[in-house]
């Protein structure tokens, strides 16, 4: 059971923190991106940002409730599926805060 709750507690935890910066709030992001970005660039840069941390939050709580439900009906597809949907958010989450980054950084580093 701790294993399903986990992730889940993890990634609403992300889900909020991804919210924060889709506001304009970037103080989460490392200082090098909030340094090398704009003031007007703030805004849509924390859009990216916080978007593909959502979708990375998203990915855990549906890995985790599809891990929960192969526990109790002892079907292991379901936890297959749970790691595919979470390798595709974190794949497409990163994809996108790392495209934010080369466009309103000019790379990434």
């Amino acid at each position: 059971m701790f294993e399903t709750l986990l992730p889940a507690v993890l990634g609403i935890l992300i889900i909020m923190l991804g919210y924060s910066n889709t506001k304009g709030n970037i103080n989460s992001i490392h200082w090098y991106h909030r340094a090398r970005v704009t003031e007007e660039n703030h805004l849509p840069f924390g859009r990216m940002v916080g978007a593909g941390t959502i979708i990375i939050g998203i990915a855990l709580i549906i890995m985790s409730c599809l891990t929960f439900l192969s526990e109790r009906t002892q079907q292991p597809f379901f936890t297959a599926i749970g790691s595919i949907v979470l390798i595709i958010g974190i794949i497409t989450g990163l994809g996108l805060s790392f495209y934010a980054m080369i466009r309103y950084n000019k790379g990434i580093f």
